[in-house]
């Protein structure tokens, strides 16, 4: 039985996150469905993340098993053929029989996109909009406190059943897209808990847009490690999981494993 990774794309809008759902679509089950259809054979599907609901991917990465004996280019053209518009897989590669998605994960890439005026038709899916003014050097000031090592139990699902609530968030970025007329939030780390890239954006939105909330408020929140803050959470909408970067054999120890599934 072959081990084949696969890096998909997907317009999340429409969909109730990446995991299959007893009775509600997900992206998982429409790939799992549509390989079906084609090749009449079940497979079950792994991601790297578990987007949530309307949380969009350009560079989702999974793992599936078949001993289906078909060329990666092939089963790439049959298997898009068959998917929906707003789903796209972007490579199928033979994979190591050790690769796992959830594991030796160097660093993932998210998006977070904002409108400060009202977006294009074409792009409004991917991004919320700010209609209250912005201050956007407060914004960056905000957005700065979460680069590093820290407790995010302030900054995730109150429900998160992860059993350490520490993550190191490598860089935070801010740029201006002008195609888009957005601003675009690169964040990069190895994981992330569930909520904690909207609730990190939410906080730093609110300050930067609040006559009397200040920066220091922030870091008061995430210094208390409690969830159950006023900090409000940003739009799914404009989320995108933006690429997943895995070590090489070279950088791998030989008895430590890195996990980096996260369930954004």
């Amino acid at each position: 039985m072959k081990k084949y990774q696969i890096v998909v794309a997907y317009d999340g809008t429409d969909y109730y996150g990446w995991q299959l759902q007893p009775t509600l679509p997900s992206i998982a089950y429409k790939l799992q469905r549509s390989f079906f259809q084609i090749f009449g054979s079940t497979i079950k599907i792994t991601g790297a993340s578990r987007t949530d609901a309307g949380v969009h991917a350009n560079g989702q990465v999974a793992m599936f098993q078949t001993d289906l004996i078909i060329d990666p280019k092939n089963m790439l053209r049959a298997w898009n053929n068959r998917l929906p518009s707003d789903i796209v897989i972007r490579s199928i590669t033979v994979a190591d029989p050790t690769f796992h998605p959830f594991y030796n994960v160097e660093r993932k890439t998210y998006h977070y996109h904002l409108f400060l005026e009202r977006p294009a038709p074409y792009v409004q899916r991917f991004g919320a909009y700010c209609e209250t003014q912005i201050d956007l050097s407060i914004f960056k000031q905000a957005l700065d406190i979460f680069v590093g090592t820290h407790d995010f139990t302030s900054f995730c699902a109150a429900d998160t059943e992860a059993p350490s609530k520490i993550r190191t968030i490598n860089s935070i970025t801010l740029d201006y897209v002008p195609e888009w007329c957005a601003y675009r939030i690169t964040i990069v780390g190895p994981s992330f808990l569930r909520y904690m890239i909207r609730r990190i954006v939410g906080a730093a939105i609110k300050v930067a847009t609040s006559d009397t909330m200040t920066i220091e408020y922030i870091q008061e929140i995430l210094n208390a490690k409690n969830p159950n803050n006023p900090l409000p959470t940003a739009s799914a909408k404009g989320l995108t999981l933006h690429e997943v970067v895995y070590q090489t054999m070279s950088r791998r120890s030989d008895n430590q494993e890195v996990k980096g599934n996260d369930h954004e």
